[in-house]
């Protein structure tokens, strides 16, 4: 640790991603990438991106992106904020909308990021433990602390709650900024974007990089009244006013205008999630059902971490989280036919050797 360190970066517990390792004939099922490429679209605009125009800073308020996704979404272009991946859009919205008075709330097993955004924007935060069905209860976040944070579906577990639900928290907690956190919305989860006109406390969020396997471009945005946009935008303006690239924005509208090859791709997924929830089943497994593009599962037999480590010994790659009420549990992108094939023939081997794991 250098003497020159600041307080807060002593302080600092980061976020800790998914490996990227180089194993050779690796089958990589731990970071929820898709297995699908980008829309053949995209790829072409972010080719036809690359001139001299590379040379000129692009718009700092993304003003095309902005007004397609306005007109997918049925909302208005000045209630769209685009950032560097929605885990930029998220730092903002903590720095911008979550300091409120109270500890800002968020489920106990949830994305890992949201202590550390508290912890670099001064944040106090206290966790809402999930029932014991690994389930958000709405009617925890009330009555308590300050503004409320959820992803939807919820991560690792993958478990979703419906528009309803989220309408009727949102209703509730009228007083503070509800942001709702969508990253995996698209695998079979209602968005709660239709709830933006009547509630102007809610903020949702979501990007390119899962169901438009974009996650090497970084493209995120966020929804909601006009008066949380602008604040986004002040804090972004503070920090970084050209956070997108013109060939990540030329990308992104051309994914997003590809609606034929996003449904596609999308419903491979849902019906490979599917697949593999049964062939798990099947094995043995417990299976938490999943709104997501991966599953989260557990073995009675086995722990999380020996399953983990086994796996990854055949070249196998899942992602164990160590916590409390997770480390049994192993996440599981939901990857393309032949790699999950492989899986499943790797856990039935390693499950026929039982103690000798």
């Amino acid at each position: 640790m250098s003497r020159y360190w600041s307080e807060l970066a002593r302080g600092l517990s980061p976020y800790v991603p998914g490996e990227q390792p180089q194993i050779p004939g690796l089958v990589k099922l731990n970071t929820n990438e898709s297995p699908f490429g980008p829309s053949p679209k995209a790829i072409e605009a972010v080719r036809a991106a690359a001139t001299d125009t590379l040379r000129l800073y692009p718009d700092p308020r993304s003003t095309r992106l902005r007004e397609v996704l306005a007109d997918y979404h049925k909302v208005a272009p000045e209630q769209v904020f685009v950032g560097n991946g929605s885990d930029e859009v998220l730092a903002h919205a903590f720095a911008a909308l979550l300091k409120q008075p109270g500890p800002v709330l968020f489920p106990d097993v949830t994305y890992s990021f949201y202590p550390v955004w508290c912890r670099l924007s001064g944040i106090e935060h206290e966790v809402v433990p999930l029932d014991a069905e690994m389930r958000v209860r709405g009617a925890d976040y009330l009555n308590r602390g300050g503004a409320i944070i959820i992803a939807n579906p919820n991560a690792p577990t993958g478990i979703a709650l419906s528009r309803a639900e989220i309408e009727w928290l949102a209703t509730r907690r009228a007083d503070v900024p509800v942001v709702i956190d969508e990253a995996y919305v698209d695998f079979g989860t209602e968005t709660s974007v239709p709830l933006i006109r009547d509630h102007p406390n809610l903020l949702v969020v979501q990007t390119m990089s899962k169901s438009r396997s974009l996650a090497g471009l970084r493209v995120g945005y966020a929804i909601g009244d006009a008066a949380l946009i602008e604040a986004l935008t002040r804090v972004k303006d503070s920090f970084n006013s050209y956070p997108l690239g013109r060939p990540a924005e030329a990308g992104a509208i051309a994914a997003i205008q590809d609606e034929a090859y996003f449904q596609a791709t999308r419903s491979s997924t849902m019906c490979n999630r599917a697949s593999l929830t049964a062939d798990l089943t099947g094995l043995g497994f417990d299976v938490l059902p999943s709104g997501a593009n991966f599953v989260f599962v557990r073995h009675p037999d086995h722990s999380g971490q020996e399953l983990a480590a086994a796996l990854r010994e055949r070249a196998v790659l899942v992602r164990h989280f160590s916590g409390p009420r997770t480390s049994n549990f192993m996440r599981i992108t939901i990857g393309s036919d032949v790699e999950l094939r492989v899986l499943t023939d790797a856990l039935s081997e390693i499950l026929a050797k039982g103690s000798s794991i």
